[in-house]
């Protein structure tokens, strides 16, 4: 029997506060979920606690406090589905950690959204119901509250079960299945509906096709060059200086519109200027940081970590000018059809309905973000910094373009189509270097079809789960608002 030393009482107490230290790791994993749903109750309640002092209080403000809540959840969505698009890829490739990614989204989101985020918003989702078809301004607001709920829970389930989905599709599915379940099928603009099926397709595929171009040059010029450093050197500023332009493109057309009028030339212009400038400023630090750096690849990711943090912080902040609408634009409609007893197609947005957009996006980020900011950057293929950053500067050259040529499109299906892109991209290649290298081996050592399928770059299972929860979101969205809507007839709303 072991004698009772002060060696052994200190190892027996380790032993118990090893079993208690693991037991209080084990209680706080499983109740953390727990703990975002309380917040994000907590925060709910807040938004319909301000929506009531800043609308008085009064009886008849009762459908904005509740639209205030159902904005805010919304919001929350949002940011637990759409962000991860931004900035998976970087934290896929290990250029920014969970955390920080986390950080840097939730500031310049709201940044972003309070900045940027345009005073005058089309409270129909981009004319896809025609406001003249509500004669009742009461059937207009429940219409807007159904929608805005009916989209917050799809875009919770579509996160639930690991799918990023395009919240302006979602809200656009809303406001057409509560329009249509308010004023029947008239109301709604087919035209613009079709547009919108549209760029399902073209979204994806142009952002894929983006990102699998711009990772052919960077094999092409820097990867398969025997001085890898030296190439990098001469071109890793014109790649920054092309990604510079793009998002200060974008971010002229999205930000200085408060200020001075800015049409597509002039924002192509701007982001010119600015292109070249810090592509130029940019050369001598990339030599600084590429100097002792071994002549491989893995040395090349260096020098796009950089460049991939700061793009990964410049999509956030255009995705939160740009997105925050899909939070608060019902809600600012319902503000003002309450305020003013009419029905406008375009609105101001109060700077307190702004402020509950932009705080419910970062909170969401913060609470539920992870899971999805997971599988986009690692789950679906994967991702070094080089393919990040051809993810993020499709995903900017791809909003430029669609805005140009006058199209529709989803940043999410940008964002994801762009990491699908550069997955296939690498199939394709690693396939066609295969079928070069087996075309004169014996057919005894040649790969059989089976280990070929096995060695798919692209997880097929999450491919076809996304490409699932995109096709059905407007129609799923469409009868979950026609459903909300008749439940809040129903209450008197």
């Amino acid at each position: 029997m072991p004698q009772d030393t002060p060696t052994n009482r200190w190892k027996t107490l380790d032993q118990d506060l090893n079993r208690l230290s693991r037991l209080e790791a084990a209680s706080m994993y499983a109740s953390r979920p727990l703990v975002g749903v309380g917040a994000s109750l907590v925060f709910v309640t807040l938004a319909a606690l301000a929506a009531a002092i800043f609308t008085g209080g009064e009886p008849q403000s009762l459908a904005v406090i509740v639209a205030a809540a159902f904005g805010a959840y919304m919001a929350l969505n949002i940011g637990a589905n759409d962000v991860a698009n931004n900035m998976g890829p970087a934290v896929g490739a290990k250029a920014l950690s969970m955390l920080g990614a986390i950080a840097i989204a939730a500031i310049f989101e709201s940044a972003g959204a309070l900045l940027a985020g345009g005073d005058v918003v089309a409270t129909i989702s981009k004319g896809i119901i025609d406001p003249a078809g509500f004669t009742d301004v009461r059937m207009f607001i429940r219409a807007m509250m159904a929608a805005l709920l009916s989209a917050a829970i799809w875009v919770n389930i579509a996160t639930w079960v690991g799918a990023p989905v395009s919240t302006t599709h979602s809200v656009v599915g809303g406001v057409m299945g509560a329009g249509i379940a308010a004023a029947g099928l008239a109301t709604v603009d087919w035209g613009t509906m079709g547009a919108i099926a549209a760029s399902w397709v073209i979204s994806p595929l142009l952002g894929g096709v983006i990102a699998a171009a711009v990772l052919a040059f960077i094999k092409w010029r820097i990867i398969y060059v025997e001085d890898k450093i030296a190439a990098a050197r001469t071109w890793v500023p014109v790649l920054i200086g092309l990604m510079t332009a793009a998002f200060a493109a974008y971010l002229a057309l999205k930000g200085l519109k408060r200020i001075i009028k800015i049409d597509m030339t002039d924002a192509l212009l701007i982001g010119a200027v600015a292109g070249i400038a810090l592509g130029a400023l940019s050369a001598p630090l990339i030599r600084r940081q590429s100097e002792g750096l071994e002549n491989r690849n893995r040395s090349l990711k260096v020098l796009f970590r950089i460049p991939l943090v700061v793009s990964a912080a410049l999509l956030s902040f255009a995705h939160g000018a740009n997105d925050v609408a899909n939070a608060v634009g019902p809600l600012a409609a319902v503000v003002y059809a309450q305020q003013s007893a009419g029905v406008a197609g375009e609105v101001s947005i109060p700077l307190w309905v702004m402020i509950i957009g932009a705080l419910g996006i970062s909170f969401g980020l913060v609470f539920f973000g992870p899971k999805l900011i997971g599988m986009v950057g690692s789950q679906i293929t994967k991702l070094n910094p080089m393919r990040a950053y051809c993810v993020a500067i499709s995903a900017a050259i791809t909003v430029i373009a669609a805005s140009w040529l006058g199209l529709p499109v989803s940043s999410t299906h940008i964002a994801v189509g762009g990491v699908f892109g550069v997955g296939f991209f690498r199939e394709w290649h690693a396939a066609r270097r295969a079928r070069k290298f087996q075309a004169g081996q014996p057919p005894a050592i040649r790969l059989p079809g089976q280990e070929r399928a096995r060695r798919k770059l692209v997880r097929r299972s999450h491919f076809l789960t996304i490409i699932a929860a995109w096709v059905i979101t407007v129609p799923a969205a469409a009868l979950l608002s026609a459903g909300c809507f008749a439940l809040l007839h129903g209450l008197g709303f």
